[in-house]
């Protein structure tokens, strides 16, 4: 069984990081909530749109406004919040990661890095990269490894 859900992980990757830059149609648009003084907020955005995703940014004094709104249980919770396709994006989640999100639609909240990793999406300093993980939530709240980036 475990054999059979990695594959199914490694197509579904495979589908989404293989759907064109300019294909702004094939993706949903993303929303994104954050602080209006928050520069790698705004970096975060920046990656998106150049991986393809349509994004509109609202700014807010409080995501956690827009993460009870979702769903998304606030231990979760970093410095902007994204609905996409359904689902919550929460912090520096890479690009292809909410791409394969998309593909495998699991049922769930969504996805989330914890803090700020340096060398996540939009919180690159130089060539340091922090390991981090990126989360699924389930719609009960627990989470499980999604990706890892060592």
């Amino acid at each position: 069984m475990k054999r059979r859900a990695v594959l199914t992980s490694l197509t579904a990757a495979a589908a989404a990081l293989s759907l064109p830059v300019g294909a702004k149609s094939a993706l949903p648009p993303v929303q994104v909530f954050k602080d209006p003084n928050c520069g790698c907020c705004g970096a975060w955005v920046e990656h998106m749109k150049s991986a393809g995703f349509s994004v509109t940014v609202t700014e807010v004094d409080d995501t956690s406004v827009a993460r009870k709104k979702y769903g998304l249980p606030e231990r979760f919770g970093s410095c902007h919040t994204a609905v996409v396709g359904g689902y919550v994006v929460e912090g520096h989640v890479p690009a292809n990661d909410v791409k394969k999100l998309l593909v495998m639609k699991p049922v769930a909240i969504g996805l989330t890095v914890l803090g700020m990793p340096v060398g996540s999406p939009g919180m690159e300093i130089g060539s340091r990269k922090d390991p981090y993980q990126v989360l699924l939530v389930a719609k009960d709240g627990r989470e499980r490894v999604f990706a890892t980036y060592n």
